[in-house]
């Protein structure tokens, strides 16, 4: 819903480009699978696409080649910082001086089982730990955090 009325308020009903190649997936359908990724921490265009058509292909039909995915969604940069931009000052994003972003890992398996781990196949990847100093199979996880001047 916030993906079909939201992009409908910015652009005034006004459709986002008059040329180019023909869509086969609604702008607002681009958008929410990149909203859900990112969620989910799957942040690469292959692997979006790659999860969509594992998982979601039958509600998003028009999901074909992944060239053509990855073209429209660096085609709405613009129209996603816009997005972002609204719904940060819905959300009361501007209230707060600072917020912190940071991401931990969720290991699935030990280090030397990951190879022949078959859970949660082609959603997981190896990633690094900084603050651990380590490597690990799994995923990887964000949690937000606001700070109040003076914290």
């Amino acid at each position: 819903m916030l993906c079909d009325d939201l992009p409908k308020e910015i652009t005034q009903g006004q459709p986002i480009r008059q040329t180019g190649f023909a869509l086969a997936l609604a702008d607002s359908e681009v958008i929410t699978m990149e909203l859900v990724a990112e969620y989910q921490g799957i942040d690469a265009d292959q692997a979006i696409w790659k999860y969509f058509r594992r998982h979601w292909l039958g509600l998003f039909p028009g999901l074909s080649r992944r060239s053509a995915f990855v073209r429209q969604a660096a085609n709405l940069w613009q129209y996603k910082e816009q997005l972002q931009q609204r719904l940060a000052a819905q959300l009361g994003a501007f209230a707060q001086g600072v917020h912190l972003v940071d991401g931990i890992p969720i290991p699935l398996c030990c280090f030397s089982r990951a190879p022949r781990c078959r859970s949660f196949q082609g959603e997981t990847a190896y990633g690094y730990c900084a603050a651990k100093k380590q490597t690990y199979y799994g995923f990887h996880g964000h949690y937000a955090h606001q700070c109040h001047r003076g914290d």
